[in-house]
């Protein structure tokens, strides 16, 4: 767990800032004894929102939109990592019907 000061150094962002993003929920840091901590994940989400904020200057008002649709993107990206682990433990002929199946061109 980091504090809220420790990532306003690593992060090489402004305090305030970094509470208007949390006011926003854009982070969500759990709130602790001494104020908010926050988890590798959240100062890795912190960083690219900085990121986007500051290099790739997208608005405030895009912002929701955009972590959104990131937030989407990583969640499929659990749920693919999840049934690839569930097709490694079939039996090997179903995984073998299964994975040629998957070759096959989508019908429309």
């Amino acid at each position: 767990m980091i504090t809220f000061e420790a990532v306003c150094v690593v992060a090489e962002l402004e305090p305030d800032e970094l509470e208007r993003w949390i006011h926003e929920r854009w982070v969500l840091p759990e709130s602790g004894t001494a104020g908010w901590v926050f988890h590798e994940v959240d100062v890795a989400r912190i960083r690219l929102i900085k990121e986007m904020r500051h290099d790739l200057a997208i608005d405030e008002e895009a912002m929701p939109v955009v972590l959104r649709l990131l937030d989407q993107v990583y969640a499929l990206r659990r749920r693919l990592k999840e049934l690839s682990a569930a097709i490694d433990a079939l039996p090997p002929e179903i995984r073998a019907t299964l994975l040629s199946r998957l070759k096959e061109p989508p019908e429309c």
